[in-house]
This record gives C-alpha cells, structure tokens and sequence, in this order.
C-alpha cells in the first residue's frame, strides 16, 4: 500500500541546503547571469517543483521522481564543481589538511607509506579504489527496484551524505597529496594496466577539489552499513573489497587520513537517518 509522502525528507533539506548555500555564494561571485549560478538555481526550482508535484499528486510515480532527482542531479552538480568552486575561491586547504594529519601522526599516510609501496599493491589498491563505483551504482540500481519505504531509507540517507559532503568540497577545496605535494614522494607509482586505468578515469572524472570529506569512504561505508541491514549476504562480498577501497584512498594518494574520518563519521550520520526510516518497516535482514 503506498504511504503518502512527507512534506520534506532529510535529504532534501541537506542536498537542497548545499545547492542554495552554493547558489547565494555564486550568485555573490559570479552575479545572477553566471554559469554556475544558473545552474544551481534551475536545480533549487525543479527540487522545489518536484516536492510541490508529489504532493499534490500523492501517488507512487510522483514520489519515485522525486527521489530520482537525487542521483541525477548527484552526478551534475559533482561536475558542476569543477567550475563553481573555482568561481567562488581559488584557494586551497592542502596545506592545514596535512597539517592536522602531522599533529595526528606526524605526516599524512600517503607519504608515510611510501615505504610499502610495491607494483603488484598498487595495482590491488588501484582495483580496491575501482570497486567504488559499481558498489555505488549497484547500491541506487537495487534499492530502487526494492519496496518503496526501503528506497527512501535509502535515499535519505546517501544523499543527505552527499548534500553535506558536497558543501564539504566548496568549504574546504583542497586537490589531495599526489597533487599538492607531488615533490614530496620519492618516486610515482608504478602504473600496471589497472593503476594506469584507475588514473585516468580520476583525471577525467575529478574536480580537482573533491577531497574533503572523502566520499569515497562515507558513501561506501553507508552502503555496506545499510546492506548489513537489509542485504547481509551482499554485506560479507562486499566486505573486504570495501576495506581494500578505505586503504586504497590514502595509499593511491588521493586523501588525508582526517578526510577519510570525517567520511567515516558523515556515513555513521547517514546511517542514522536512514535507520528513522526503517523503524515503523522492520524487516529481518537477509541472510
């Protein structure tokens, strides 16, 4: 039976919140005709359009395109950084990120491991780090063919994350060590098919400034947290690939050990959300 939707759903307020924060501060960089400025208001409109429709509507096809709009505009507005960011400050936090690593550790990982560093490791972190994205498609894909309270736990939850981790991105724009301090590493690693793959599909994917939080651990993490939940099987092949992924981000040299804590703490918020969801809908998990 379809339950009617609610007024705003946490992932709206946070997702909305991150595209009208960008939106003002573009609007005061770039002024009201700029690119980016118009872009971020034509996704506040149509967010704002899709709530009013599912509301007025109150049926099962209104509400699965209200939660759609979510990974669409995820992936748009996450390229649409590569030029907004730059618009609204040009400066960059590599400096104070590694510098909180220093105090916790003495220098950032990626440097302090440079002595483990081996071809064939490379590569398996290289493929770790692959593994991402088909978890995260195959995370959307399922949840939205399964029961309709599930898929909005779901949605919720990720993103919400992904509304928080993407001001995350304009608050604190930093390019990661490879990039910031590239002079540091004694050598590059060692590129085999994988690692020269990986490589590639970040130069052409990355803004540049998508480091902190790592969303690379906050949204995996959520997923294998929300699989332990509702697909326990998945949970246990996942695992270990996941693990692989959370080294893989500091190894690879793309993240600071204090962005992929505050990845690890935005998935457990996330999680949390999507939990208030689920508590009037148990279900065992699937073993």
């Amino acid at each position: 039976m379809y339950n009617p939707s609610r007024t705003l759903y946490e992932h709206e307020l946070f997702f909305g919140g991150f595209m009208l924060v960008t939106f003002l501060r573009l609007l005061s960089a770039q002024g009201i005709a700029g690119s980016d400025t118009l872009a971020f208001g034509a996704g506040l409109i149509a967010a704002f359009a899709l709530v009013i429709y599912d509301l007025r509507s109150n049926t099962s096809v209104s509400l699965y395109g209200r939660l759609l709009f979510y990974p669409l505009a995820m992936n748009l507005y996450f390229q649409q950084l590569r030029s907004a960011i730059p618009a609204i400050s040009d400066e960059k936090k590599d400096v104070a990120l590694r510098g909180i690593d220093s105090a916790m550790l003495g220098d950032t990982p990626s440097i302090l491991w440079q002595g483990l560093v081996t071809p064939g490791l490379t590569e398996l972190m290289s493929l770790c780090y692959l593994f991402f994205f088909p978890y995260l498609l195959m995370g959307i894909v399922t949840h939205f063919r399964g029961p309709v309270w599930r898929c909005k736990a779901f949605v919720a939850g990720l993103f919400s994350l992904y509304g928080v981790g993407f001001l995350g991105y304009t608050l604190v724009p930093a390019a990661g060590p490879y990039l910031a301090f590239g002079d540091t590493f004694d050598a590059p690693l060692a590129a085999g098919p994988l690692t020269a793959w990986n490589t590639s599909l970040v130069s052409m994917g990355s803004t540049g400034v998508d480091v902190f939080p790592s969303l690379h651990v906050a949204v995996s993490l959520f997923i294998l947290g929300f699989d332990f939940r509702h697909n326990r099987r998945r949970f246990w092949w996942c695992l270990l690939p996941c693990i692989g992924l959370w080294g893989s981000t500091m190894y690879l040299r793309y993240h600071y050990l204090i962005d992929v804590l505050c990845g690890v703490l935005l998935a457990g918020w996330a999680l949390w959300i999507a939990r208030r969801h689920t508590l009037a809908n148990e279900e065992p998990a699937c073993i």
